[in-house]
């Protein structure tokens, strides 16, 4: 098995890589078998303690490698709420990968229920509503550690009221393998 330094290290060079060319990346032909696994990933990106970018993939759908590369590229530069990073920022960013676990479906017929399931600094959670969604990673709950708290920004990204319910809301949750 691939100890966790090797495994991060790599990552977060696929990741460097990929911001480095200005080019969208293509798919590759990894030599390590576990990149060429199906895998899904967010990549995050920090500035002087701000954040700079964060884009990634909820469900795998592609090669773990290529998911890291298209995903750092788009953090960098397609990440709407962001100006693209310039050259002289490139060096100073802060890159994390999140290697994204299965999501798993949250039994929730309301909000009550739904916080009662909640595990805080544990779960990042998909929220569906028709066709609005939105997911916060584990890593959120350091900055908003109230459960409650926690759904109302996540139906508030999803473009909805922060008290919204309904039932057709669908909660889903996932764990995360933190790379920086």
């Amino acid at each position: 098995m691939l100890d966790a330094v090797t495994r991060s290290t790599t990552l977060i060079t696929i990741a460097r890589e990929a911001i480095a060319r200005e080019a969208r990346p293509q798919p590759a032909r990894w030599d390590e078998a576990w990149l060429r696994e199906s895998g899904a990933c967010f990549v995050t990106l920090r500035l002087d303690d701000g954040l700079r970018g964060c884009v990634g993939s909820v469900d795998a759908h592609r090669a773990l490698g290529d998911d890291v590369a298209h995903n750092a590229f788009a953090a960098a530069y397609r990440d709407s709420r962001f100006d693209a990073v310039s050259p002289a920022e490139r060096e100073r960013l802060v890159v994390e990968v999140s290697v994204l676990g299965p999501r798993a479906p949250l039994a929730a017929a309301s909000e009550q229920d739904a916080l009662a399931a909640l595990r805080p600094g544990i779960d990042g959670i998909y929220f569906e509503y028709r066709h609005l969604h939105a997911t916060f990673l584990p890593q959120v709950w350091d900055n908003i550690p109230d459960p409650l708290d926690f759904l109302c920004e996540l139906r508030r990204k999803a473009g909805l009221p922060t008290r919204f319910w309904d039932d057709e809301v669908k909660l889903s949750r996932y764990t995360v393998e933190k790379h920086k």
